[in-house]
């Protein structure tokens, strides 16, 4: 390599996260993500700039040098973290109580009915944990009911392979997963529908992550520290005045989701922006449950207190 180029490429090295800003992965198709993008429009003041772009927490894994924050629900931020102890989960951006979705033409009128159907998930995701927690709690063990695979629908028509055109169809018997799926699955059966939901049972807890490296960083903490700023002025929005503010319609239209429909499962987002002593009781939990299905250890409790880090939310 010439010198100049060599000269170039140091500068760059040196000069790209300036140049690049703030970096934040996060999945773009999902209602839980839609703060992100209000939060720098209307109100994130850092020093640089700050991108959204489509990943997870995933990228901090796998490349962070160019990723100071990432997005996903608390299922993938375990994932990462049994393997990669340097990522943080630093702020909630939303929790979700998830819903089951039945038809009752089927015989189910309770939850305990599902024993022995045919239930469709997404398997290694928030919903496949939240469908293992549900069923236990009505006394169903894991291998007295099936899961079968198919896609997730946000908006109408659903395609037959879809989770909702599936319902309808009798080829499974429920579903779980994340909204608004459920809510069309709900209305493709009219009033043959049954829904279950014990937010006490299970949440999707929706956070957002960083390292050790960043958060270590001067310049890149005060951008994070005021890209979290701004996300708490966001969530007082979501949480106070979504229909004067018109969030309903701006969320609807980040995701592709009929606003009506959305709107209706607003209540089931709770906007919160910070976790209550239980969050580390509820991810050890989750962590056994997740140690068997990938074949691992578990990741010990101190180490999972680790994992959480409040130094952000104490400096605003």
């Amino acid at each position: 390599m010439a010198l100049s180029s060599q000269i170039s490429f140091v500068l760059f090295a040196l000069l790209s996260p300036l140049i690049l800003g703030l970096r934040i992965a996060t999945s773009q198709q999902w209602i839980e993500h839609t703060p992100q993008p209000y939060a720098i429009r209307n109100f994130y003041k850092g020093s640089t700039a700050a991108t959204l772009t489509s990943g997870g927490v995933a990228n901090l894994a796998f490349d962070p040098k160019n990723f100071d924050l990432a997005a996903n629900a608390e299922t993938q931020g375990l994932k990462q973290y049994a393997n990669h102890r340097n990522i943080r989960l630093i702020y909630i951006i939303c929790e979700v109580a998830y819903r089951i979705v039945a038809d009752k033409r089927k015989g189910i009128s309770k939850l305990s009915d599902l024993k022995g159907k045919k239930i469709d998930t997404l398997q290694s995701s928030s919903a496949s944990v939240f469908v293992h927690n549900m069923l236990p709690s009505a006394g169903v063990a894991d291998n007295e009911y099936t899961t079968a695979s198919g896609n997730v629908c946000m908006t109408e028509p659903c395609g037959s392979d879809t989770f909702p055109a599936q319902l309808k169809a009798g080829s499974i018997d429920a579903f779980g997963i994340w909204e608004p799926a459920v809510e069309l699955g709900a209305r493709e059966l009219g009033v043959n529908a049954i829904t279950f939901q014990t937010r006490t049972v299970h949440r999707e807890v929706y956070a957002l992550y960083s390292t050790t490296d960043a958060l270590n960083n001067t310049s890149r903490r005060k951008d994070i520290l005021e890209f979290v700023r701004a996300l708490n002025k966001t969530l007082d929005v979501l949480a106070n005045q979504p229909k004067e503010k018109g969030m309903y319609d701006y969320v609807s239209g980040l995701v592709g989701v009929d606003e009506k429909i959305f709107e209706s499962v607003w209540a089931d987002h709770a906007w919160t922006g910070q976790w209550g002593a239980d969050l580390i009781e509820f991810l050890v939990e989750e962590d056994k449950y997740l140690a068997k299905m990938d074949k691992r250890s578990v990741v010990p409790s101190t180490d999972l207190e680790k994992f959480l880090d409040t130094s952000i939310l104490d400096e605003l």
